[in-house]
């Protein structure tokens, strides 16, 4: 598995490989597929955000949960989907408040995020896998070990970096990052069930890009093309 990891990330990473943990979680995901269990995203995209955005090019952390269980979604970005699949509503939202925070923002027709990740922006589920249709059936299994260590590695060895925590969930990680180097932004989750208790408004887009500027770093793009 860990020969799908972009190299920078997998000198950060390769002792985790190791540890008895993640032996646990890779039968685990073997048994799942001897079983006839559906996995997603498919083996080849699990670790998409590290290939996207290197170590050494993470300008901001938005955090997910799980990977979307439907058919043809989850591509190993955290909110991003596949082209040609619905957009899911929580990215609706974030679309809708893109629109009212960055200048001339256009809400794209697909929901595929690769642009951003792309440009220096981990889309990071903290769980890397789930079982078709059925929503949080990987949690507890070791991934969320894994992916502490991500976010403790990117605080200790990294400075300036933007976590956009959204919901309880994402913002329990803040443990995990050192205030003193680092920008935390907080707001609800733009699920429908909670983005107007915070996350519309929230200005999070704009709030970034000042603060890399700040750091005399450049903005992100936050435009998505059709």
């Amino acid at each position: 598995m860990k020969e799908l990891l972009e190299q920078h990330w997998l000198k950060v990473l390769k002792k985790e490989f190791d540890k008895d943990y993640m032996r646990s979680l890779i039968d685990f995901l073997r048994e799942e597929k001897e079983n006839g269990y559906i996995i997603y995203p498919e083996g080849v995209n699990v670790f998409n955000a590290f290939l996207h955005t290197p170590f050494d090019k993470v300008k901001v952390v938005i955090l997910g949960q799980d990977p979307y269980h439907g058919a043809g979604q989850a591509h190993g970005l955290s909110f991003s989907v596949q082209k040609g699949v619905k957009i899911p509503p929580s990215l609706k939202n974030i679309y809708k408040e893109l629109s009212t925070d960055i200048e001339n923002f256009n809400i794209p027709t697909h929901g595929n995020l690769t642009a951003w990740a792309d440009r220096g922006v981990l889309l990071l589920n903290t769980t890397l896998t789930v079982r078709a249709k059925e929503p949080g059936s990987h949690q507890g299994k070791g991934w969320e070990i894994f992916t502490d260590t991500v976010i403790s590695e990117l605080s200790q060895q990294k400075v300036g970096l933007i976590f956009l925590l959204w919901g309880k969930y994402a913002q329990n990680k803040s443990l995990l990052i050192d205030e003193s180097k680092h920008t935390i932004f907080k707001a609800a989750h733009p699920s429908p069930f909670s983005a107007y208790r915070g996350f519309l408004g929230c200005r999070h887009f704009s709030k970034t890009n000042s603060r890399l500027e700040e750091q005399g770093l450049l903005p992100i793009d936050w435009h998505i093309s059709d």
